[in-house]
């Protein structure tokens, strides 16, 4: 069987590279970004927030996944999190390309943090600048998604980690993914077929133990589950 070709953006960032491993196995990656890769892997030099470098680092994919962002510059935050999405969204139409991975923050926390089993909550991403850019660029990427059916998926996730260790003395974050899991659900969002409405968000959290926030969308359109039950890790004695 073919191998689907991906253009990953944003591979050398703070997420990309903790992703290549569970994803190059599986697909042919066109890795690209605006800085060297920390592992010293081939990079396309493509900058987001220039299409005509989007649409020619696109040409011939299958799929676009779309990791870039900046947070703490105001402008630039607002030109790859806002502009990039709309960059990488126009080129997927011109292009016809049949499926893109975008990614950004929860919107949940904070609002509803005194909930529990919270499923489907409307997002509410604050005041924020951050914030407000990764919710622009979900609404750009939805109607997009929908006005030229593009089969679309956003992951939103807030701490990414790698496998826990035992521990005592500290907890785990409550809206994270472990890496493991977050492949997978990369691997099944790339594959899904079809994707209702054309755009779907789900939460990825590794931990739910803590019954706070709910992966149910995750499960039931992804037919995801966390590889293990990693609150294990996380167990202490009890003194009697």
């Amino acid at each position: 069987m073919t191998r689907k070709r991906i253009l990953f953006l944003g591979a050398s960032g703070k997420i990309g590279p903790h992703l290549t491993p569970g994803l190059a196995p599986h697909y042919d990656l066109r890795l690209a970004d605006v800085q060297p890769h920390p592992d010293g892997l081939d990079i396309a030099h493509v900058d987001v927030t220039d299409y005509e470098q989007v649409v020619a680092a696109a040409a011939g994919v299958d799929a676009i996944m779309n990791f870039t962002v900046v947070r703490g510059d105001p402008e630039q935050s607002f030109r790859v999190n806002v502009q990039g999405a709309w960059n990488v969204m126009r080129a997927a139409a011109k292009l016809g390309i049949g499926r893109v991975i975008h990614s950004g923050p929860e919107a949940v926390m904070g609002t509803y943090d005194g909930e529990f089993d919270l499923e489907d909550a409307p997002p509410a991403p604050g005041t924020g600048y951050y914030g407000l850019t990764k919710h622009l660029s979900r609404s750009l990427c939805r109607e997009w998604a929908r006005a030229h059916q593009i089969p679309t998926i956003c992951l939103l996730f807030c701490f990414l980690g790698p496998r826990p260790e035992r521990t005592i003395g500290r907890d785990f974050h409550r809206f994270a993914v472990v890496y493991d899991d977050l492949w997978d659900a990369c691997r099944r969002a790339l594959e899904l077929d079809p994707v209702p409405d054309w755009y779907q968000e789900v939460n990825l959290l590794s931990f739910g133990e803590h019954g706070k926030y709910s992966a149910a969308q995750a499960r039931r359109l992804l037919h995801w589950e966390p590889a293990e039950h990693w609150e294990k890790y996380y167990r202490r004695p009890i003194d009697t």
